[in-house]
């Protein structure tokens, strides 16, 4: 999550000689601190905890905040965890293992077509909004606007999850609309 809104391409329409008015520029941060790495979860049922990730994604995170987010989401027992297997350390994998969580087979390096990348940009979109300054503000932004999120947007994403899916196979693992 960058600090200084979304990062991608930006027009500005402006007056010839203006190009360098404030107005008319984005802020940047040099060599670093313009960012923060976030570790998320959603069900059909809503957004779970967000977590700001200091290092990498490792089983303690997953315990910390994978299942506390199922039972408060009233998971039961029956849920399946998505995530990207290139990031998936051997500890992971024999944690997940352990604690009986049936993991989505998903081959890394496949079309990223994981639904939680939608809910990412929408949190990107509301964050950016709200113009935070520091990196402690874009923290509790995220969380704040994450918790937003209605659940009525993760069940629409679960229900077309399957029609993304059964398009990517139809057409061979090339581009789709989706």
């Amino acid at each position: 999550m960058e600090l200084f809104g979304i990062n991608s391409t930006r027009r500005v329409w402006r007056r010839r000689n203006a190009a360098y008015d404030p107005k008319n520029t984005i802020p940047t941060v040099k060599h670093g601190g313009g960012n923060i790495m976030l570790w998320g979860c959603f069900s059909a049922k809503g957004t779970g905890q967000l977590h700001r990730i200091k290092g990498k994604v490792d089983h303690q995170i997953l315990g910390e905040n994978l299942l506390p987010s199922a039972r408060a989401l009233k998971m039961g027992r029956r849920w399946v965890f998505q995530h990207d297997p290139k990031h998936t350390a051997k500890a992971t994998k024999e944690w997940l293992k352990k604690k009986r969580i049936k993991v989505l087979e998903w081959p890394s390096q496949s079309p990223d077509l994981n639904p939680i990348e939608n809910l990412w940009r929408e949190l990107k979109v509301r964050v950016a909004k709200r113009q935070p300054r520091k990196l402690n503000d874009l923290e509790k932004i995220c969380k704040e606007e994450w918790d937003k999120i209605p659940p009525e947007m993760c069940a629409n994403l679960v229900a077309n999850y399957k029609k993304h899916l059964t398009s990517v196979i139809a057409n061979k693992g090339f581009a789709t609309k989706y």
